[in-house]
């Protein structure tokens, strides 16, 4: 089992900045990549940006150039920092931790955060 705490989001106004946390504890030697997606209501779950065990990253087209993520092995945590932010980028962001092989495909259901709310307001 793999446990994700998720930390950061909140408000903002359109076109400041976000950081979100993520660390993973447990059996972590399972996962090889952690992600962040996103939901709005009534939609489908969406990929916002992952990253591999060894730091290779991938961004939706949505959050290229405004998104970054990284990470930091020594405490098995992801950090999505989200600059340049839109009222379009209003939903919840769930992070997750999986056995990926590729990046939208992942073994099984992989593990999820609780989520947490980011609000950009206009």
């Amino acid at each position: 089992q793999v446990q994700l705490v998720e930390s950061g989001g909140g408000l903002v106004q359109a076109g400041g900045s976000l950081r979100l946390s993520c660390a993973a504890s447990g059996s972590i030697f399972s996962i090889n990549a952690m992600a962040w997606y996103r939901q709005a209501p009534g939609k489908q779950r969406e990929l916002v940006a992952i990253i591999t065990t060894g730091g290779i990253a991938n961004y939706a087209d949505s959050v290229k150039g405004r998104f970054t993520l990284s990470r930091d092995n020594a405490k098995n945590t992801v950090i999505l920092q989200m600059n340049s932010l839109k009222p379009e980028d209003t939903v919840v962001y769930y992070c997750h931790a999986g056995t990926y092989r590729s990046t939208n495909y992942y073994v099984g259901t992989g593990y999820w955060g609780q989520g947490t709310q980011v609000t950009v307001s206009s």
